[in-house]
């Protein structure tokens, strides 16, 4: 993927010379959509354009930043078209060029964007064998096609290419999402591992991200920020700062920025400026915030419920009831916030590392008193997004600061602003009552989340008497939908919500497995009715050839299951603890994943290995310290992140399922790391942790708190 010149969508669609253009609408997914809670316009919003010289554009509004879909939608079209993956070119994230899409998040993108490219291609395949079946002048049937090329079945050299019949035909069509596509057993490109499109791009250094735009007369802009959350400027001397040759200063309500060619020379302007700040009252820290969020919980709404409640404590021979805790965690991408802006009296370019290039164009015009017609937003390579990069702050900046001076304006952060402005995924409670029968069998499930929302709270385990609440609205959002609850701002944050709700159902299973002296495996087979996600736990533990035993057994081994964004998952660890030090390595990870046809194993594979890594991060030692509104965390000496010595060996597994639709794939293996390392770290030492981060700090003090003996492995 480039950086697309400016162009608009009129112009591109000219450039196409002869070639053959292709709309796509997104009917047949209204039902999907509408289950999402967004929905697509009605106008035309895919385009797939076949040039004269037989190479295809992919035009998308999705983004690429890092989880290789500008790969896997390739081979969609390259699949459906007939055509070599090498003939296709991508544009995503580009607001003039490309059709509206609501942001790359919720792992949607394969499975609510995958389906309509797929259409728009299949479309203009039966389009060029038509036009092939007048040109070479036998019947549609007596067709095929390979490589872009239309021939006569027994007859190859009577055949036509898709560049001599786009050549000279301006042949524009609507394209039915429900078009005929072709099946698992036809596929040549899709189902087969690609290597990454934009893997030779990145490598090798000319991968071009935000940062990296530079345009003649731009400016540099550093801009102060308050000490913390909820601050307000007081007192400002910016004397010393306009003394400085070349250094522009720009006060604008309540933003104020130096800019400057130089970016060393910024850097110094702003250190010169003088501010006076309003102190914050007191809000929660890091410890007391958990007291806080059950507290400041107004109310409590009902997910799921069946049975009685009051009934299954009568029937529970044992009461389990336990409180878990996740502290708040950083989205940390490699590459920080950065946008270039380009801002004239008629209209706006602004290249943004967003994850949603549409809405940002409409918040940026609305700040500019624009059209959003006369917003263009360019959306380069984003080096990891988490979710962390569907707010736009550093993009607004940029464009009020490139209108007020006239110049293109550059807004980069760097990782204290990356930080402090991350809109955090929350710190979050779970209160959970479960029961057991005198059989071992669950009767009881009471589960109350505070802090965050209900993905992944819902579970697959067959309880009769099951309630399930959480005290943020069902919609996942920000702080803004409970105000008070949170001390800045929070979003979602890969699987928002779920890493809590997993490791707390997943906890708890494994803790009555226990209680009931039964192999956490059988435990949860007793319990799972459901087929798909009984295929995908057994055959985790097959490729990790599981021995059954009772936990603790001292060997360090730990499961969890989830479902999430359309795919069921299993994960099976093992790790040591040093119990000096409590510190955890994890040696060996078996993912098994059902995500529904799968377009590029490998892809899928490093997505696997990609969230399972990233959750060693949230599981062991991510946390973000503040106090009240001041974040303490201000680089990644004390945030710490997985480096390569802390991966564990990784061995991703697909199970099959091409008959079914293609389900999410980069945010369900993430699930289900903390529990899994929980239950491992139980296992070998018999301390029950409860709260994420599992820090060496708590690890030592859960281990001097249990008492309980590790037995022999059974």
């Amino acid at each position: 993927m480039s950086t697309p010149t400016q162009v608009s969508r009129r112009e591109f669609i000219g450039m196409a010379g002869g070639g053959i253009v292709v709309l796509v609408g997104f009917s047949a997914l209204d039902g999907i959509a509408q289950e999402r809670r967004f929905s697509y316009p009605t106008d035309p919003n895919a385009y797939l354009v076949i040039g004269d010289d037989g190479r295809i554009t992919v035009l998308t509004g999705k983004i690429e930043m890092g989880q290789g879909v500008v790969t896997s939608l390739a081979q969609m079209a390259a699949e459906e078209l007939g055509v070599d993956l090498a003939t296709i070119d991508m544009v995503m994230g580009d607001t003039d060029r490309c059709p509206w899409d609501m942001g790359t998040f919720g792992s949607l993108t394969t499975r609510m964007f995958g389906p309509a490219l797929r259409a728009a291609a299949a479309e203009a395949r039966a389009i060029l064998v038509s036009l092939a079946a007048v040109r070479l002048g036998v019947a549609k049937r007596r067709l095929t096609v390979r490589s872009g090329s239309v021939s006569v079945i027994g007859e190859p050299v009577r055949s036509v290419t898709y560049a001599q019949l786009a050549r000279g035909k301006g042949l524009r069509k609507v394209v039915d999402a429900r078009a005929v596509l072709r099946n698992a057993a036809q596929f040549r490109i899709m189902s087969h591992s690609a290597q990454r499109l934009d893997g030779r791009e990145k490598v090798t250094g000319e991968a071009r991200y935000a940062a990296d735009i530079r345009l003649p007369g731009m400016l540099y802009a550093r801009i102060l920020r308050p000490p913390a959350h909820g601050a307000k400027l007081v007192h400002l001397d910016t004397f010393a700062a306009e003394a400085m040759k070349g250094v522009i200063v720009i006060h604008k309500e309540d933003l104020v920025a130096v800019l400057h060619e130089d970016e060393l020379a910024a850097d110094q302007a702003r250190a010169k400026l003088s501010a006076q700040w309003s102190s914050v009252p007191p809000q929660p820290d890091t410890e007391s915030i958990f007291e806080h969020l059950v507290s400041a919980t107004q109310a409590l709404h009902e997910v799921a419920a069946q049975g009685d409640l009051s009934s299954g404590r009568r029937q529970a021979e044992r009461i389990f009831q336990m409180e878990y805790r996740k502290g708040y965690v950083a989205h940390a991408p490699l590459e920080p916030h950065a946008a270039l802006a380009q801002v004239s009296a008629t209209g706006a370019t602004v290249w943004a590392s967003t994850q949603t290039p549409f809405p940002t164009r409409d918040r940026i015009a609305k700040v500019l008193g624009f059209e959003p017609k006369h917003v263009r937003v360019i959306t380069p390579f984003l080096g990891g997004g988490f979710g962390g990069k569907s707010a736009d702050r550093q993009a607004l900046e940029a464009a009020r600061l490139a209108a007020t001076c006239g110049r293109p304006v550059q807004v980069a952060w760097d990782r204290r602003e990356e930080f402090f402005y991350d809109r955090f995924d929350p710190a979050a409670v779970v209160k959970l009552v479960s029961g057991l029968d005198r059989e071992g069998h669950i009767v009881l499930w009471d589960y109350s989340v505070y802090g965050t929302g209900e993905r992944g709270a819902i579970h697959l385990y067959q309880v009769p008497n099951l309630a399930i609440r959480t005290g943020v609205a069902p919609v996942y959002g920000d702080a803004a939908q409970s105000p008070g609850l949170h001390p800045f701002e929070v979003g979602p944050w890969r699987a928002p919500g779920a890493n809590m709700n997993v490791f707390a159902i997943e906890s708890q299973m494994d803790l009555m497995a226990a209680a009931a002296g039964v192999d956490p495996v059988t435990f949860r087979l007793r319990h799972l009715k459901d087929r798909r996600m009984r295929k995908v736990l057994q055959t985790a533990v097959a490729s990790f050839r599981w021995r059954p035993a009772v936990g603790p057994s001292g060997r360090g081994i730990g499961l969890a299951c989830s479902t999430d964004a359309g795919s069921y998952v299993a994960s099976v660890g093992e790790i040591s603890v040093e119990r000096s030090s409590g510190r955890v390595s994890v040696s060996r990870v078996v993912c098994a994943e059902d995500l529904g046809l799968v377009v590029n194993p490998e892809g899928a594979r490093m997505q696997i290995e990609g969230a399972t890594t990233m959750g060693i991060g949230y599981t062991l030692t991510e946390e973000v310290r503040f106090r009240g509104g001041e974040i303490l965390d201000h680089s990644f000496a004390s945030y710490q992140i997985p480096t390569f010595s802390a991966a564990p060996r990784v061995e991703a597994v697909l199970v099959p399922h091409q008959d079914l639709p293609a389900q999410g794939g980069g945010e369900p293996p993430i699930t289900t790391v903390g529990a899994m390392v929980a239950n491992a770290i139980f296992d070998s030492t018999g301390a029950r942790l409860s709260r994420l981060p599992m820090t060496p700090e708590r690890i030592v003090a859960a281990l001097a708190k249990s008492a309980a003996p590790a037995r022999g492995a059974g």
